[in-house]
């Protein structure tokens, strides 16, 4: 496709845009396998999305009420049965710590997820975990459990949304997990991504892909991110933040205006399997995608709770409650077959992150607007860098 034909199909997303601007329904923006942007070498999966992994599932629940709330909740279901009774391998791998990530001492030391993986804004998180938490009792077949160990992640989205007010409820929970479901993930301003900023652009939620060939096991990574965070975003090498001219400690460099990106805020990055991998190489797997995140132009600051969650869906490595005390016999990949999945992790991550960006729109709340990155003038950059041909 060339640059001409990818200009106009822009021309028109952004002329419809803007002729239905007052409208409820939001025209669809482009992901970035849609502007010819390849990343990587891998192919992925049918939908370059995380439900690439059979019997993942996701569901979110958008919160937009006035003039001051934009929030939400995103649900990862590693399956859908009951997690409790049927947990995953899971690891969880800490970038930067600034941040608050429920339950994450206990996925690490016993390297098992025993509900679904839920993100949100920073303040709500003990809320929803204890929605979780209620979710996960009132399931038949827990009636005798008196622990559980609610995974809740999260990003803060205090600049566009009235988080000190924490408008998210457990009613709210209970529809992000139960609208969960394999398929197309919605992505941009929706559910834990409806109030977040990334590289001073509107951020989101964003999925990708990743699978290996048949003669590497055939094996599916995919990566979900909730993309809060600041840098000097590069698209496959090319340096979009630098020419958009919107890049962390620019007003420093150039010694005019205040700064409009310290660099700060988080990003939630969500790894699933289908690989029979156990919690030692999930948390070496979960490791590779900052390398997908710096690959995007992260800082990586002080303030930035950089998290990865990865889990292995793969049935025959789930952890199943009648098996509590007796020997488990289960087949795993090698230390020397993870190469592979490492970059599947890394590819998968950089363009999830990607598809954050494109995908989201235009936000106003709190009396701040967050514009969406340009797609006009970031088609012509990812052109004139060779990005996209």
């Amino acid at each position: 496709m060339t640059n001409k034909i990818l200009a106009a199909m822009v021309v028109l997303l952004v002329t419809a845009a803007a002729a239905v601007a007052q409208s409820t329904v939001p025209i669809a923006r482009p992901r970035a396998s849609d502007l010819g942007l390849k990343v990587g070498i891998l192919p992925a999966g049918s939908l370059d999305a995380i439900t690439d992994v059979a019997g993942v599932e996701v569901g979110q629940t958008t919160i937009i009420r006035g003039g001051d709330v934009r929030t939400g909740v995103t649900a990862i279901l590693p399956h859908p049965g009951n997690l409790f009774r049927e947990k995953v391998p899971g690891a969880v791998f800490v970038g930067n710590a600034f941040g608050k990530l429920a339950g994450s001492t206990q996925v690490n030391e016993l390297g098992e997820i025993e509900t679904p993986i839920l993100l949100t804004s920073t303040l709500s998180v003990p809320r929803v975990a204890d929605a979780l938490i209620d979710y996960m009792l009132a399931l038949p077949g827990n009636e005798d459990v008196e622990s559980i160990n609610p995974l809740v992640g999260e990003t803060n989205d205090g600049y566009l949304n009235d988080i000190r007010e924490r408008h998210i409820t457990r009613e709210d929970v209970f529809t992000a997990i139960k609208s969960a479901k394999g398929g197309p993930v919605e992505e941009g301003s929706v559910g834990a991504g409806t109030g977040t900023v990334a590289f001073g652009f509107k951020g989101g939620i964003g999925t990708s892909s990743r699978r290996l060939p048949p003669k590497l096991g055939g094996y599916t990574v995919g990566v979900l991110v909730q993309t809060n965070f600041g840098g000097v975003l590069t698209m496959a090498g090319a340096p979009v933040s630098r020419e958009l001219g919107r890049y962390y400690l620019r007003e420093e460099l150039q010694q005019e205006g205040s700064p409009t990106d310290r660099g700060n805020g988080s990003v939630m990055i969500v790894v699933a399997t289908d690989a029979p991998v156990e919690a030692r190489n999930l948390r070496r797997m979960a490791s590779r995608a900052m390398l997908g995140l710096g690959r995007t132009g992260s800082a990586g600051s002080n303030g930035s709770g950089d998290y990865v969650i990865a889990f292995s869906a793969a049935s025959q490595v789930r952890i199943r409650s009648e098996d509590k005390t007796s020997p488990r016999h289960i087949e795993l990949l090698p230390n020397d077959a993870m190469s592979p999945l490492f970059l599947a992790v890394l590819e998968a991550t950089e363009e999830a992150v990607y598809n954050s960006l494109l995908r989201a729109t235009t936000v106003t709340g709190r009396g701040h607007t967050v514009e969406a990155l340009p797609l006009e003038k970031t088609t012509e950059i990812l052109g004139r860098y060779g990005a996209i041909k």
